[in-house]
């Protein structure tokens, strides 16, 4: 006879089960599981569910309301999708034969709609592409190379603003003659463990090795101290800072718009990265899942090769 288990002994069982599914098909990966586990747990703290509820609490008009709950306070509605969606990693498919040997009868799980999917990426054209490349070219002589360094780790590494604030200089390898910036990035950290190592071009190290050995910047004028532990191991101290200073300059020269400036500088690296290399490649300098990057950054409408003719390849 089958039984409804309670939200805490699903919890308390999921790891184990995705130990051993992992061990058999790589997957999943420990710290998706260990991000679920957690995410389902400040579900029960938005929603004032208990633990030792019944799993068949969480329908979709429970979760409907926990949304709507959610939306009114201080949390993020992209927070809130991101702990729904780790019900659907509870709930996963290659889960169910596990569940069925212990005699659970575990709900399929339905989610209320969270958000609209973003739009797809509109490439800029030739004319703000150009003006792109003056601005950033006007970066190398100014006094304060954070600014250099930051549009740097964004237009030639495609790294978000969170991952180039905690970004490290042994976050920088070396690798045969040359040097691999090697991190994950946090966004993938607790659900896919995607590792980016890219090659970091030998021009740009030279930069960044001078950058480096001139010592960090420090202005009690801008509000903050130097820690000489924290700030010598960070490669822009103090980065957000910067990210104010350089987004309010990119509207003001009407370049880009919106509070994310910045951020448009990682959006053309990884499309003119997905133009010449491919999706496969676009993924491994950003990150991000590999249809992440067909989603948003394919146009199949966009010719890219002539005069193909089968025949000749074989």
């Amino acid at each position: 006879m089958k039984i409804t288990p309670s939200i805490q002994m699903v919890l308390e069982d999921y790891p184990k089960i995705a130990a051993v599914e992992r061990i058999r098909m790589e997957r999943p990966c420990e710290k998706t599981v260990i991000g679920a586990v957690c995410n389902i747990r400040r579900l029960c703290e938005i929603g004032g569910i208990a633990h030792d509820e019944p799993i068949t609490v969480f329908t979709r008009k429970k979760l409907q309301q926990i949304l709507d709950a959610a939306r009114s306070s201080s949390l993020k509605p992209i927070t809130i999708c991101s702990y729904l969606h780790s019900l659907k990693t509870v709930f996963a498919k290659w889960s169910h034969p596990y569940y069925a040997d212990k005699k659970w009868n575990i709900p399929k799980i339905e989610l209320p709609p969270c958000r609209r999917a973003a739009p797809r990426y509109v490439r800029p054209d030739s004319t703000i592409l150009a003006r792109v490349k003056e601005w950033y070219l006007s970066l190398e002589k100014r006094p304060d190379a954070r600014e250099w360094v930051l549009a740097t780790l964004m237009l030639e590494f495609a790294m978000r603003n969170g991952d180039v604030e905690r970004l490290r200089w042994s976050d920088f390898r070396k690798k045969d003659s040359g040097f691999v910036l090697c991190y994950t990035p946090n966004k993938t950290k607790f659900s896919s463990g995607r590792f980016v190592a890219w090659p970091v071009h030998p021009v740009i190290w030279k930069r960044l090795s001078e950058y480096h050995a001139a010592g960090i910047p420090y202005n009690k004028r801008r509000g903050w101290r130097k820690n000489a532990v924290r700030d010598s191991q960070l490669v822009v101290p103090c980065a957000r800072d910067v990210y104010v200073r350089l987004n309010k300059e990119l509207r003001m020269l009407k370049i880009f718009n919106g509070p994310k400036a910045c951020y448009e500088l990682r959006k053309i690296c990884i499309d003119h990265i997905y133009q010449k290399y491919g999706a496969e490649m676009a993924s491994s300098i950003s990150g991000d899942d590999i249809r992440t990057m067909m989603r948003y950054y394919a146009d199949p409408s966009a010719l890219t090769i002539e005069n193909v003719r089968i025949l000749d390849m074989l």
